[in-house]
């Protein structure tokens, strides 16, 4: 990126295990940006936080934050400040003198130490909770004073260790765009490390997704979920059908993968070998169900396949079916359940065909 306010330089750290917890990570983070690292527990996103933080030193590689290595650095020589997921208040604190406790320690005038919670306490929307104790307050408030402490110092970076983690589902998701907008009003640079693919598309500009202490991809949510550089991050990030095949034709507008159960042609080229083996990445919602045979089996049979419904769950807005096929697979299909009261709808046991365009699928070779 052009603006690289946040690099990370082929970062490694091992813990003398033989195998990195994080291994040549190379990232270049946008000043203002909202950035995730994404990935299973265990795959070195949070010791990659950890190492930003300062908590931990790397083993090599370096962090440049606006072109000043932190590498070294103690974390209270960083302008640099972590939210955990389980906020840390102090419990014998008051909201207000939680917020104030960094810029007390910074030794500023009680006047602008006051000044300044009450500014935060305004941007989180907490003003007139200043006496409450934290027991006191709800998971969603407790998170935001969490936030505001975190921002009190004016930090160059902002860390989120899991910030919604600790919070009911229902409430999370009420949080994730009230947490941009604070960012956002602040302008302060975040890192935030999730292991929840929803949150972090949801609030993230970019995410890298991580596996193994490596960086597997780095792009916009759209990005990743609509071309996946490989079978992990089309696998973790939402819900996908995996059909191993052959390659048959390999053009610049298009391939031919010959799959177990259909023939599957993909409007993308991959500048690929005949014969080699490859799988097709299909997304549930972009596969079309219905009971009478399609279109495109009059004309050659490809992108459909015939099943029988093995299962079905309704969950309001739309249902996802799984169509048992010969070869054994199982397609995953989600329909929008657009009418009230389908005249047929499909029920379990019912032979159905499925069909996609060529637009719908993406053809992996990693």
């Amino acid at each position: 990126m052009r603006d690289g306010f946040l690099q990370i330089q082929a970062v490694v750290k091992d813990f003398g295990t033989g195998v990195p917890a994080v291994d040549r990570v190379s990232i270049d983070i946008a000043r203002g940006e909202i950035f995730a690292l994404l990935g299973s527990s265990g795959c070195g996103k949070t010791t990659l936080l950890r190492l930003l933080a300062g908590f931990e030193t790397p083993t090599a590689g370096r962090i440049l934050l606006e072109g000043r290595d932190m590498a070294k650095l103690p974390p209270y020589e960083r302008p640099v400040n972590m939210m955990f997921q389980s906020y840390a208040l102090f419990p014998h604190l008051t909201v207000s003198d939680n917020i104030a406790f960094g810029l007390k320690r910074d030794g500023l005038p009680a006047a602008q130490v006051a000044e300044r919670v009450g500014a935060m306490l305004a941007l989180v929307q907490l003003s007139g909770y200043e006496k409450r104790k934290p027991h006191q307050l709800s998971g969603g408030q407790q998170q935001r004073v969490a936030l505001a402490r975190s921002l009190a110092k004016c930090p160059r970076l902002l860390l989120l260790d899991e910030p919604l983690g600790a919070l009911d589902k229902k409430l999370r998701e009420q949080t994730q765009m009230e947490l941009v907008r604070i960012i956002e009003e602040v302008g302060v640079t975040c890192v935030m490390v999730t292991h929840d693919q929803d949150e972090a598309m949801t609030m993230a500009r970019r995410i890298a997704v991580m596996s193994e202490g490596r960086v597997l991809q780095v792009g916009a949510p759209a990005e990743l979920y609509e071309t996946p550089a490989n079978r992990f991050v089309a696998g973790f990030i939402g819900n996908v059908n995996l059909m191993d095949g052959r390659l048959v034709e390999d053009e610049a507008d298009h391939v031919v993968v010959d799959c177990a159960d259909c023939s599957c042609y993909v409007g993308h080229g991959i500048t690929g070998t005949r014969g080699m083996q490859v799988s097709v990445a299909l997304r549930p919602e972009k596969i079309t169900l219905q009971r009478e045979p399609p279109a495109e089996l009059a004309a050659g049979g490809r992108n459909c396949v015939r099943g029988h419904v093995q299962a079905l769950s309704y969950v309001g807005s739309f249902t996802t079916y799984h169509l048992g096929l010969t070869s054994g697979a199982v397609l995953r299909i989600s329909q929008s359940n657009t009418e009230r009261h389908p005249a047929r709808p499909l029920k379990r046991g019912d032979e159905a065909w499925a069909h996609w365009p060529p637009s719908a699928p993406v053809v992996l070779t990693a």
